[in-house]
């Protein structure tokens, strides 16, 4: 009686297991089900190749010198991408809920990081690493779409932050972070904000008030 008591219990508790995995996984599954339609089967297959981890507040999901060796899905949470610039940290991307997070210059060629991805609030995320992806493009169909419009929505993301930091005042930089992230202005402390608009923190109050006197 003891033994067939154990095994339910595991029984009970694999169950549960699968069922709450399967519950988070949803938001993935919807991510991707905005550029690719998926069948059960390759629902299934998601749920088999991407790998959840926790990160705390202030971790880093990728250090500058290191190789990125996986592209992450953000279940709860939010990260930013910094590089030091003569000894100062600059912040140059943010990323939260239901976004992907990867270093593409690093990942696809293998290559050194440049950039830094840390964490600024405790982190739940999804992760697939460079051989999964690949079984993901080859069994999924579609599958490879995804991986362009990733990839292309990165690139001109990047291509337009860049742009803005050499033609653009800081007052339009600081507009332009309010439109890209209008829910994050509570979650992110002014001096990463300020650092991402190119400006000190005392700058960037000061911008704050042109705006708010203006409207």
């Amino acid at each position: 009686m003891v033994a067939v008591y154990c095994v339910c219990a595991h029984a009970i508790k694999m169950i549960i297991f699968i069922s709450l995995n399967f519950l988070t996984l949803e938001a993935l599954i919807n991510a991707i089900a905005t550029y690719i339609p998926l069948s059960n089967e390759e629902e299934d297959l998601v749920g088999q190749i991407f790998q959840r981890k926790e990160f705390r507040k202030k971790d880093f999901l990728l250090k500058e010198g290191n190789i990125c060796r996986s592209v992450y899905f953000i279940e709860k949470g939010l990260v930013r991408y910094y590089v030091n610039l003569d000894g100062e940290e600059k912040t140059t991307y943010f990323n939260k809920e239901n976004e992907f997070v990867c270093d593409y210059m690093s990942f696809l060629p293998k290559s050194p990081s440049k950039v830094n991805i840390q964490a600024l609030e405790d982190v739940i995320i999804w992760s697939i690493d460079y051989d999964n992806l690949q079984r993901f493009y080859q069994e999924i169909r579609n599958g490879e779409r995804l991986g362009r419009l990733a990839i292309e929505q990165v690139y001109l993301q990047a291509i337009g932050q860049v742009a803005s930091f050499y033609t653009d005042p800081p007052e339009i930089r600081y507009l332009n972070f309010i439109h890209t992230y209008p829910d994050l202005q509570q979650r992110i402390a002014q001096f990463y904000i300020a650092s991402y608009v190119g400006v000190k923190p005392q700058s960037l109050s000061r911008i704050r008030r042109r705006i708010t006197s203006s409207h």
